[in-house]
Parts: C-alpha cells; sequence; structure tokens
C-alpha cells in the first residue's frame, strides 16, 4: 500500500513537534544568565576617583605584575593585614580596604577569564607559602623596613575562586591562611556531565571538598569562610546557589529565610550563620546582579 497525504502529513507534523521539543531541551540544558537589564534593585557601584594611598606593582612573582596598594591608614602601622584578591577592577578592593578601620596591604590579582587560568597558578608547583614570602619581601622593600603581617586573607570574585580551591588544596596553606570570601563564585561540574540535578545529576563533590574542610574549620571557629550568592543558574555547570546548598547540607545546617536590604541596594534572601562560617544567599539572575557582590567587598569585609 502507498502512503497517504493523511499519513504523510502527521509524520511531518511528528517530526516537527519532535524537533521543536528536542530542540527546547537544548536551550534548556545550554541556559546561561538572564542578559537582561535589571531595574528591580538599585545596582549601586562604587567610585574611587582619588587614590589616597600608595599603588604599584609587584613585578616577577607571577606571569603578569600583581597590583599592589597600601592605604592611607597602612602608612605608619607596625602591623598590616593582607589582603589578596583574585578578578576584577583593582579599584573596587582599594575602597574597600580604604573604607575598612583595619590597616591592610592588599594585592590585586587578575589573570584573565575563567577559573582555570587562575587555579593553574597555584595547582602546579606554585607554592602559597612561598607566594606569601615574596609578597613579604616586596613589603619589606618598598617600606624600608621589615613588614608585620598580622593576618592573611584571601577574597575572589566570580572565576577567581579557581585560585583559591588551588591555595587550599595545598596543605600548609590552611596553616596560613585566616579567611576566605567568595563573592558569587563558587561553581563545579554536574556529574554526569550537564545532567541537571532535576534531571538527576549530582555535583562533582571532589572539586567542592576543599571549600568544605574550609566550612567545617570556620565553624569550629579555627579560620573565617564567608560566602554570597546570586539566583544565576548558568546552566552547563553547577550555580553559586546549588554549590552554597551542598556545603550547608555537608556541614549539617540550614538556611534561614530573610528578607532585607544589603549594600548597594543588594536584597538579601537567606543566611547561614555558625561560628565563623557565613553564607549570604541574594535575589536575582542578571548580570548586575553578579557584579553586584564584586562592589559590596567592602562590605563582606567587616566579617574578617
Amino acid at each position: 500500500m502507498g502512503i497517504t497525504f493523511k499519513q504523510t502529513s502527521m509524520s511531518v507534523i511528528f517530526c516537527c513537534s519532535f524537533l521543536i521539543l528536542f530542540s527546547f531541551t537544548i536551550q534548556a540544558q545550554m541556559q546561561f544568565p538572564s542578559p537582561m537589564v535589571d531595574f528591580t534593585r538599585a545596582h549601586d557601584r562604587v567610585e574611587l576617583d582619588t587614590v589616597l594611598g600608595k599603588q604599584f606593582e609587584i613585578p616577577g612573582i607571577l606571569d603578569k605584575p600583581i597590583q599592589a596598594y597600601l592605604p592611607r591608614q597602612s602608612f605608619e602601622a607596625d602591623c598590616l593585614r593582607l589582603l589578596i584578591h583574585f578578578h576584577g577592577a583593582a579599584y573596587v578592593p582599594i575602597y574597600a580596604v580604604e573604607k575598612s578601620e583595619e590597616s591592610y596591604f592588599l594585592i590585586v590579582i587578575n589573570l584573565g577569564s575563567g577559573s582555570s587560568v587562575y587555579e593553574k597558578v597555584f595547582a602546579k608547583g606554585g607554592s602559597f607559602a612561598g607566594f606569601i614570602k615574596s609578597i613579604r619581601d616586596s613589603l619589606t622593600e618598598y617600606r624600608g623596613e621589615e613588614g608585620i603581617l598580622n593576618g592573611i586573607y584571601v577574597s575572589s570574585f566570580s572565576a577567581g575562586y579557581g585560585a583559591v580551591r588551588a591555595i587550599l588544596n595545598q596543605p600548609e596553606a590552611l596553616s596560613i591562611l585566616d579567611g576566605v570570601i567568595l563573592l558569587d563564585g563558587l561553581h563545579t561540574d554536574y556529574v554526569p556531565e550537564r545532567q541537571l540535578l532535576a534531571e538527576g545529576g549530582n555535583l562533582n563533590a571532589h572539586k567542592l571538598r576543599p571549600f568544605l574542610d574550609l566550612a567545617k574549620m570556620a565553624i569550629d571557629g579555627q579560620k573565617i569562610f564567608v560566602m554570597t550568592h546570586s539566583e544565576i543558574f548558568p546552566g552547563t555547570y553547577a550555580s553559586t546557589t546549588e554549590t552554597a546548598d551542598y556545603i550547608i547540607r555537608e556541614v549539617g545546617l540550614f538556611r534561614k529565610p530573610v528578607l532585607k536590604w544589603g549594600a548597594l541596594g543588594m536584597q538579601q534572601i537567606s543566611e547561614v550563620s555558625e561560628g565563623k562560617f557565613t553564607v549570604l544567599g541574594f535575589a536575582g539572575n542578571s548580570a548586575p546582579d553578579h557584579i553586584d557582590h564584586f562592589h559590596a567587598l567592602f562590605k563582606f569585609l567587616e566579617f574578617f
């Protein structure tokens, strides 16, 4: 028997329906943060028109020169806190240390796009202890006297977490570090690859293990660990909400729903606090929501 026109039409309709469904499935799996411009929150930005401290570069430690900054309150201070920030324009962490009541020596490191470029610096032969010694030597050379570091802290924004993960994987690093802030930046893979949690996938827990260990130490009061996250859903890898949920669950804590204003017009919607471990959740799925976390560093620095 030949194929009738009705049978052909039904076949075409079925094929088209399948292709549309397949297309939507692929789009769902490849979802990226919303590109919309968000006007529901203020999205204020810090500004630093005049640098009041001393700004200079330290060559030779990494492949790229790193930026260093001594705020005005640190000029005559006998003891300085070292803050190493990974990823983002230098004027934002400069603003943060200028606003702080503490005396900081600031290092800002920008290596490019993606967490891997940050991770590889300390993942293969890059000793964090050696890095700190080089920074200390540079401070001594610049000030003309030995700089006493009273606390070593690390902050990172977005992809900068790759450096933090590599540092935490070095056993001696935990004896050196006093505190860590992750600004909307802790990701991992889905297992199997790109299989969302809603579809039965899991998180690659191996990549989260260093942060989980740090969270346990912070709960015991040994270190300070602060995580912030937005509601951005990358789609192809785990979001900062999902990684925060994992760590919170693994340490046996629970989120507390809140609704209050944060810095720069941010809207906080959840929090977890135990010992010196803190997780702060904020509303928003747009690029401006993501950048809010970076510009609010001055506020989060108060946890140190």
